[in-house]
């Protein structure tokens, strides 16, 4: 066995220690935990990904230390580690505004600390609320001018400079070292990549088929802003609410993806846990329901990628309709587990917990 696959199963292991501990610092009952952990530690996805001497394992374990960093008030922390696993794997950049906006007015009490929304059966019943970022009866433009001031504190202020920083830093180290074509490979590749082998996305054949005439801009433009306006939809919904903000986030990304591989349900897994404990889906129907669906499809999926791999048949209309099946089902499972969540703000404000504290007293 090579010395990686074992360093990438410790952090799978290191990944299930930090789902425990932030659903411990949350309250969860260790029963639940354990639970929790079992979905991410005996996902087969998961450890079959890591064992393969893949690094998605640390990158999760990276997002999650991050999230601990925050719920402990180590603001510069966490900004330290986000600046670097951005600069390490592209894709967390679409946590940076929810972070901001959780950094916000109302993260921490007067003492520094955040107060996290403990596990109580009261917040379960209060917990279907809208986000507080997008309610409020005040007209639309005083609103967000109140929205938009309220994320301009010490705290977002510190995160958006030092990972910036970081980032930066780690960049211009590299570009130093290895030039225009670290940049490229690393960052700019990104920007332009297009794959024309089969994959899970569903705009793997257009690519396919105009793979060698290149792409406009307008066709650039179309496969992006389907993935654009989902993410902003589901960061003005439920940013307050951190964990299933991220996995709304990663699941839409991966999903809506102009490629997409196995190696990225990893990073929607790692989430999964964390919002586990506020679903009111029973595992045997509902749940189980939601997985077959995406099991299945991605099965039907595979067995006609089969077919065009190793019999060589000419089925590429099949498979990109099967992929269209399986965009279909993610859809479907992310609309379930929405309907199914009870949303629960990741930190409560200083000004609410005061006024619990003084209604509880006059109970």
């Amino acid at each position: 066995m090579r010395w990686s696959c074992v360093f990438f199963f410790c952090a799978d292991l290191l990944v299930g220690l930090f789902i425990d501990t932030i659903l411990k610092l949350r309250g969860i009952p260790e029963r639940t935990r354990i639970w929790s952990v079992v979905a991410w530690l005996f996902n087969p996805f998961t450890f079959t990904i890591g064992t393969r001497g893949n690094c998605e394992p640390i990158v999760c374990a990276v997002i999650l230390w991050i999230l601990i960093c925050l719920m402990n008030g180590r603001v510069l922390q966490a900004a330290f580690w986000y600046g670097l696993i951005v600069h390490f794997r592209i894709y967390p950049i679409i946590y940076a505004i929810p972070f901001v906006i959780v950094l916000g007015k109302g993260y921490a009490a007067p003492a520094g600390r955040p107060i996290l929304t403990q596990w109580t059966a009261k917040q379960h019943l209060q917990s279907n609320k809208p986000s507080p970022c997008v309610e409020g009866a005040m007209p639309l433009l005083a609103s967000l001018w109140n929205f938009l001031r309220s994320l301009i504190t010490r705290n977002t202020i510190y995160f958006g400079l030092l990972s910036g920083s970081m980032f930066f830093l780690w960049t211009g180290v590299f570009f130093y070292l290895y030039g225009w074509e670290f940049l490229n490979e690393a960052l700019l590749y990104h920007l332009s990549r297009t794959d024309p082998r089969h994959n899970f996305s569903i705009y793997f054949y257009h690519i396919y088929l105009h793979h060698q005439q290149g792409f406009s801009s307008i066709h650039k433009l179309t496969s992006f802003l389907p993935q654009l306006i989902v993410q902003l939809a589901l960061i003005l919904r439920f940013s307050r609410d951190l964990p299933f903000c991220l996995f709304l986030q990663t699941v839409a990304f991966v999903a809506f993806n102009k490629v997409m591989t196995a190696q990225y349900f990893v990073w929607f897994f790692c989430l999964l846990p964390l919002i586990l404990p506020w679903t009111t889906m029973n595992l045997k129907w509902k749940g189980l329901s939601c997985v077959l669906v995406w099991m299945g499809s991605q099965l039907h999926w595979l067995m006609w990628a089969y077919l065009l791999e190793f019999k060589g048949r000419n089925i590429f209309i099949q498979l990109w309709a099967a992929g269209l099946v399986f965009l279909a089902a993610n859809v479907f499972v992310m609309l379930m587990v929405i309907k199914h969540h009870r949303f629960t703000p990741f930190f409560s404000s200083p000004s609410v917990k005061s006024a619990s504290k003084i209604n509880s007293k006059k109970e």
